[in-house]
C-alpha cells in the first residue's frame, strides 16, 4: 500500500515533466517544410514571373506585397489563392485589381506544392 502511495504521489511529477518533454519536442508547423521544398517553390515564384506583380521584400511589384504571408493565410488559404483566385478574392472581400489569373491552378503538383511552401515559409 505504501509504494502505490508513493508511486501515486509522484505521477503528478511525471506528468508534468512528460508534458514538458512533449512541449519541447513538438515539431513546429513549418518544420515540415524542407528547405529543398522552399528553394523550388522560389524557383517557381521566378519561373511563373510571379514577381511583376508580387514582392517578397521589396522586390517585383510594389501593388501586392506578399511579405509575411505566411503568418496571415494558412497553407490551405494560400493554396486557394494560387489554384481558385476568384474564389480567394470573394472569400477575403477583395477587390484589388486587376485580379490574379486563374492559370496557377494548372501547375504541375510538385510545383503547386512548392510555390505553397514558399509562400508559408514567408514569416
Amino acid at each position: 500500500m505504501l509504494t502505490t502511495f508513493k508511486a501515486l504521489k509522484t505521477l503528478p511529477m511525471m506528468a508534468v515533466a512528460i508534458g514538458a518533454w512533449m512541449a519541447m519536442s513538438a515539431v513546429p508547423a513549418f518544420a515540415g517544410q524542407d528547405a529543398a521544398q522552399i528553394k523550388k517553390g522560389q524557383e517557381v515564384f521566378t519561373a511563373q514571373k510571379c514577381g511583376v506583380c508580387h514582392s517578397i521584400a521589396g522586390k517585383g511589384g510594389k501593388s501586392s506585397p506578399l511579405d509575411g504571408v505566411g503568418t496571415k493565410l494558412s497553407a490551405e488559404e494560400i493554396r486557394l489563392w494560387i489554384t481558385h483566385p476568384v474564389d480567394a478574392a470573394k472569400k477575403a472581400n477583395s477587390t484589388k485589381k486587376p485580379p490574379m489569373p486563374a492559370k496557377y491552378g494548372k501547375l504541375p503538383a510538385a510545383d503547386l506544392d512548392a510555390l505553397v511552401a514558399y509562400m508559408a515559409s514567408l514569416k
